[in-house]
């Protein structure tokens, strides 16, 4: 068989092109520190490579999730942490003035260190985080939760829902508690809360004040019922009614909590027990007729919790002279309710603290899944397509010595032909 100058040509040259290129191949991926270069090098562990990446990226955006997510709640529980501390404060404040040797001036000298606590309350409720978002205005958080209104009270604009943000792929966080929640919110269980008011929502005319209230019987059939005590014409009997979820209703008078019960006016000096449902209040003082005593759930639909319209009947009573019988009523009725409220509230803001760390501790937990994930991921991704040096040096060295056993081929070849030997 005669072999051409042309193919011997050709085919030297064919051997010493894919001796190149294997041997570029091998310093591509040594250069690169990685096995598979290009897609065509090893299909199967390029394909999985890509779906490890995608993995790999999406848990990565989880992670700068959670770092925004943790500053978010690291700074809501700062200043959840200042309000309790201002409702402390709050609290020491009331039980100074609640002291029969003070003076009118200095109540009103007290009243106005409420206020401060007061404004700073109301600074804390509309707190923004670093981008100027409200904090607890929930997801209307583009404008001040909480506003002044006409009257000098405090409304609530933000909305209910509680801001929430995606940490992991199965975990739904809310990473800011809604002003609701915070500051117009008690905690389960908080029991009852009597307040001393006329059935119009009129201060009360007489110089009745009561304490407590008392849970004396959690069994009791009607217990968890809101009640009232109002006082007749003439104020030495009153009427009991409760609310049975649309209006006020009478309340049983088979009930032997209210048999044959009068209100004396204190005419012997002690003060008169009235229980229903469990529930007791002592009762202290002259009423006027219309006059009345609210004994509610904390939480009940009668008497929905606030902390500022708590704050904001402290400061009215202190700020004003008790200057006679009934204004004194008004202003230790006022105190007891005011404590009473400060403390469900400070439970509360307690509870939301808590629950607030408890979401900081998920995040750390759910970061150590993560990293775990993580390396994994990358331990995945090296077996796939990183380079193994040791071997690829040696094939470095291999396809040396094949281009060169092809070039030196090629010049031994090319000086054979016919033309030597006529």
């Amino acid at each position: 068989m005669r072999i051409s100058t042309v193919t011997m040509f050709e085919q030297s040259t064919a051997s010493m092109n894919r001796q190149q290129s294997d041997l570029m191949r091998v310093s591509q991926q040594m250069a690169s520190g990685r096995r598979v270069v290009n897609p065509s090098d090893d299909p199967q562990a390029a394909s999985r490579a890509i779906g490890v990446d995608q993995a790999k990226a999406v848990t990565e955006q989880y992670s700068d999730s959670r770092i925004s997510a943790r500053n978010s709640l690291s700074q809501s529980e700062s200043i959840i942490n200042s309000v309790s501390d201002a409702i402390t404060s709050a609290k020491g404040l009331l039980i100074q003035a609640s002291s029969d040797t003070l003076t009118d001036e200095q109540r009103e000298s007290i009243a106005s260190e409420l206020k401060g606590v007061y404004e700073t309350m109301l600074g804390q409720a509309n707190s923004t985080d670093g981008n100027g978002r409200y904090l607890f205005g929930g997801y209307k958080d583009n404008t001040p939760p909480f506003v002044k209104s006409a009257d000098g009270s405090v409304e609530y604009r933000g909305d209910t829902n509680s801001r929430e943000q995606r940490v992991d792929a199965t975990r739904l966080m809310p990473v800011a508690d809604n002003g609701v929640t915070i500051f117009q919110s008690v905690p389960s269980g908080a029991g009852y809360v009597a307040e001393a008011k006329r059935v119009g929502g009129d201060l009360n005319e007489g110089t009745l004040t009561f304490r407590g209230p008392q849970i004396n019987n959690v069994n009791d059939d009607d217990y968890g019922t809101d009640f009232r005590i109002t006082f007749n014409d003439p104020a030495d009997t009153f009427n009991i009614e409760t609310f049975d979820g649309t209006g006020w209703v009478p309340a049983d008078p088979a009930d032997p909590t209210l048999t044959d019960v009068e209100y004396t006016g204190n005419l012997d000096g002690s003060a008169q027990q009235v229980s229903f449902g469990g529930v007791s209040v002592n009762l202290e003082g002259t009423p006027v007729a219309g006059d009345s005593i609210l004994v509610a759930q904390a939480d009940g639909e009668q008497r929905q919790p606030d902390l500022f319209r708590t704050m904001e009947e402290a400061i009215r009573v202190l700020e004003n002279p008790a200057d006679n019988a009934t204004k004194k009523a008004d202003q230790r009725n006022t105190l007891i309710t005011a404590m009473r409220d400060l403390d469900n509230s400070l439970d509360n803001v307690l509870t939301v603290r808590a629950s607030a760390g408890a979401r900081l501790n998920e995040l750390k937990v759910i970061d150590a899944v993560a990293d775990n994930r993580m390396l994994n991921y990358t331990q995945t991704l090296s077996d796939l397509v990183d380079l193994d040096y040791a071997e690829a040096i040696t094939e470095y060295s291999l396809r040396q010595v094949g281009l060169q056993a092809a070039q030196k081929t090629f010049v031994d070849m090319k000086g054979m032909s016919l033309l030597n030997y006529m």
